[in-house]
């Protein structure tokens, strides 16, 4: 949480592990001298049971965004050359935390010059789908205008960013009809799985974003696309946990009949590379 800077959320996990007993009490003591220095170096994100007074009237405190932004701008105020230095780090190899935080940061900073630069990343460099959605998301909450044209997996995709989504509600209702019919085969007997599922859903669509997969799931609104996803994501789900179910009796259970089998094969397939793609990578 502190290298991410999100210290309001760091003091609140500091008070919660305050209350809770049988610790020993070195780490009270760690734990209440971190808190103290937290609400010290930034009182600003100071949050929960800590209320402020400002000449007797309440003020309206800055959200934890705003923050992020003010700090931003203020670490480029001192260094001019802060941006490009983001750039770099959100570039670098291999793909982990520090890029995603580096994304979020340039995502506060204005200039055209940044705009092109994600942009020309985009286009000349074979991106891991998830960083390609990750980079669109920030060019959206930069505020970018118009269409970018880009390879997504084998296909060339031309991505609205304004319509970027930048979070699972801003996805259309039709992704959500995947995991809710996992949900009715697997939510009391095998929450563990649906658990999984969901996480594999929404890491999934991302990556998916703009092909034509993408498209069939959103455009082709009936039950047989439905079930046949949802089929295939319960059975990815099974065979990395358990390897237990076989994909007739997965199936059988979502009502994929055999005249549907040769799509449920394709999304299966699709499915697994990505699984795959993500575990190599």
């Amino acid at each position: 949480m502190l290298e991410n800077e999100r210290y309001g959320e760091a003091m609140d996990l500091l008070r919660f592990l305050l209350q809770c007993q049988g610790q020993d009490q070195r780490h009270y003591d760690e734990w209440r001298a971190l808190l103290e220095w937290l609400e010290a170096a930034f009182p600003q994100s100071a949050r929960g049971t800590k209320d402020r007074e400002d000449d007797g009237e309440a003020e309206e405190e800055p959200s934890e965004e705003d923050m992020k932004r003010q700090n931003v701008r203020a670490k480029l105020a001192e260094d001019r050359f802060y941006a490009e230095k983001l750039l770099r780090t959100a570039q670098q190899e291999p793909f982990g935390e520090q890029n995603l935080l580096a994304l979020e940061q340039l995502s506060y900073l204005e200039g055209a010059d940044i705009d092109n630069a994600l942009v020309e990343w985009l286009q000349s460099r074979p991106l891991h789908p998830l960083l390609q959605f990750r980079v669109l998301q920030t060019l959206r909450k930069r505020g970018m205008l118009g269409s970018i044209e880009l390879i997504r997996g084998q296909e060339r995709a031309q991505i609205d960013v304004e319509s970027v989504p930048l979070g699972p509600e801003e996805f259309p209702p039709q992704i959500a009809l995947i995991t809710e019919r996992v949900a009715q085969q697997t939510e009391v007997q095998e929450p563990t799985l649906y658990y999984f599922a969901q996480e594999l859903w929404t890491q999934f669509i991302m990556a998916i974003y703009g092909t034509d997969d993408y498209d069939s799931i959103v455009n082709e609104q009936d039950d047989e696309t439905i079930d046949i996803w949802a089929a295939s994501l319960h059975q990815i789900v099974a065979e990395t946990l358990t390897g237990s179910r076989s994909d007739e009796e997965i199936r059988h259970m979502y009502g994929v009949t055999d005249t549907m089998r040769f799509r449920f094969e394709q999304a299966y397939r699709t499915m697994k590379q990505f699984v795959a793609a993500g575990t190599n990578a």
